[in-house]
């Protein structure tokens, strides 16, 4: 859980994609401000101070917009591809005591059982929580478990005041049986002649096939002679 975080707002008049480039250019980040039946507002945020904020999931901003206090949830951030600098931000207004559905990370510690395989087959999971005190992560451990072993959406540890929405039969973490390298040669090999892929003969392989057939020339040769000799 975290506190909220204090962001100075301005109130924006200027729209379009040149307007938000300029934003952009003086280090600030356009956003729009909704919900709980206002009409949209659209602001202008600190580019440093709202990238800061935001690297924590889920984060909730206590905004000053002119002398106006709203509490808001951060429900999308657009980014930019490339450089990852943050485009733009919805923040939808949030009442204390107020409750939210949102999607908060699963983090994995410990280690499983010797020759086991660790997934993830499900990263986050949806819970309802208060707007002000919503979980940062959840974590569950694997330490020890054995090949089979799995750990379901419901056996999930959730903090007092926080339900899960996400079905309690998913599966979060499974642990497999890791499978020999040998194992996983055979299973190549036997998919790629399924599939009707050949390989190219590699030189090395080629010079161990013209080796092995030179030997077995001379054995023969040698078979021959030893027979020519009892002949004789």
């Amino acid at each position: 859980m975290s506190d909220n975080l204090n962001i100075s707002a301005e109130r924006r008049t200027e729209f379009g994609k040149g307007a938000a480039r300029r934003i952009r250019r003086a280090d600030k980040v356009p956003a729009v401000l909704y919900g709980h039946g206002t009409d949209p507002i659209h602001l202008t945020l600190p580019g440093h101070d709202t990238m800061m904020a935001l690297k924590m999931s889920n984060a909730v901003l206590s905004l000053d917009v002119e002398g106006e206090e709203h509490l808001a949830l951060a429900k999308d951030v657009q980014r930019d591809p490339v450089k990852r600098f943050i485009e733009h931000v919805d923040l939808v207004i949030v009442r204390k005591g107020e409750k939210v559905i949102v999607d908060v990370a699963v983090y994995v510690e410990g280690e499983a059982g010797p020759d086991t395989v660790v997934t993830v087959d499900n990263a986050t999971l949806q819970v309802e929580a208060e707007a002000t005190n919503i979980p940062e992560n959840f974590t569950v451990s694997v330490e020890g478990l054995e090949a089979g072993s799995q750990i379901l959406a419901g056996a999930v540890e959730l903090p007092a005041g926080t339900t899960l929405i996400t079905d309690p039969e998913a599966l979060v973490v499974n642990v497999t049986q890791a499978i020999s390298e040998e194992a996983l040669e055979a299973e190549l090999a036997e998919a790629e002649a399924e599939a009707g892929i050949e390989h190219e003969e590699s030189d090395e392989e080629a010079a161990e096939a013209a080796e092995g057939e030179s030997e077995g020339d001379a054995a023969a040769a040698e078979g021959e002679s030893a027979g020519e000799s009892e002949d004789a």
